[in-house]
């Protein structure tokens, strides 16, 4: 048949169709896949971030009805359940719109709402360390700019009835920059914790791999899930390093410095910083 055919295209008059060859293909599957890794990626930068904000406003606004309840009702629950919003993160140095209601757990589905927390970490402002994971592209990218963060940048966490205003830590790995560093922010007992106590190994910034869930611990770095006497309140978040991948993973520490009680009416000045 494939005579006849090419017999009848040469009484016809035309040239036989030249067959395709193996760099063209493998051309057009790399045009293909190359098309199909466009679309993932403003799938994931832009589509998700427009599911994220509806479902991070649908969180920011029961928050609202849970606290204002609380007021008319003293008893209301407030123990978070899994895929709730129980507070407030705002980090000055992004901007004065940077804020994000924090959701109770980490699943995929808790973290497509909003920066979520490891739920066998402490709550905001207790001792120990309260630790949050949060996406860094799409998906609303809360941490989409914590490799910008500096030392002694704020992080301010707004429960029912309380501000906590977190700083960095310090990045350097010597003892002496360390608190020098941390003097500009922290109490001296905290500097000294932090340049040769039980934190001088707790870094404000740091690269490492998923393995390494002792980030999240009371004391970083200290595989023990008990919060030892005296320990201080920590901060911890956690994204995707780097961007576009999950290879590994981007560590922030901060440290309590200041509680605010709501009842007093006052707002931590922290927030007009930038």
């Amino acid at each position: 048949m494939t005579a006849t055919l090419s017999a009848e295209s040469s009484r016809n008059g035309k040239k036989p169709r030249p067959r395709a060859s193996v760099s063209q293909v493998v051309g057009e599957i790399l045009l293909t896949v190359g098309i199909l890794a466009l679309l993932f990626a403003y799938y994931e930068a832009y589509w998700t971030n427009v599911e994220s904000g509806k479902l991070q406003e649908s969180a920011g606004q029961k928050l609202d009805e849970d606290w204002n309840e609380a007021r008319v009702n003293p008893r209301q629950k407030l123990t978070p359940e899994l895929g709730e919003a129980f507070a407030r993160m705002y980090v000055p140095a992004f901007g004065s719109d940077f804020n994000f209601a924090v959701i109770e757990g980490t699943d995929e589905e808790d973290l497509l709402a909003g920066p979520g927390r490891y739920v066998d970490s402490q709550m905001p402002g207790e001792a120990g360390n309260f630790a949050v994971a949060g996406h860094r592209v799409g998906k609303g990218a809360p941490f989409n700019d914590l490799g910008n963060l500096e030392v002694c940048d704020a992080i301010v966490v707004e429960t029912y009835n309380s501000w906590d205003v977190y700083r960095v830590m310090p990045m350097s790995t010597n003892g002496a920059d360390r608190a020098a560093e941390a003097a500009d922010c922290f109490n001296e007992t905290q500097v000294s914790r932090m340049a040769e106590g039980d934190y001088v190994n707790v870094s404000g910034r740091s690269i490492t791999t998923p393995d390494r869930i002792d980030a999240t611990y009371p004391t970083p770095g200290v595989f023990d899930t008990a919060v030892r006497e005296g320990s201080e309140a920590l901060l911890t978040l956690t994204t995707c390093h780097p961007q576009f991948s999950n290879a590994e993973r981007m560590i922030v520490h901060a440290m309590l410095v200041e509680e605010i009680n709501k009842s007093s009416g006052e707002r931590p000045a922290a927030l007009e910083e930038n």
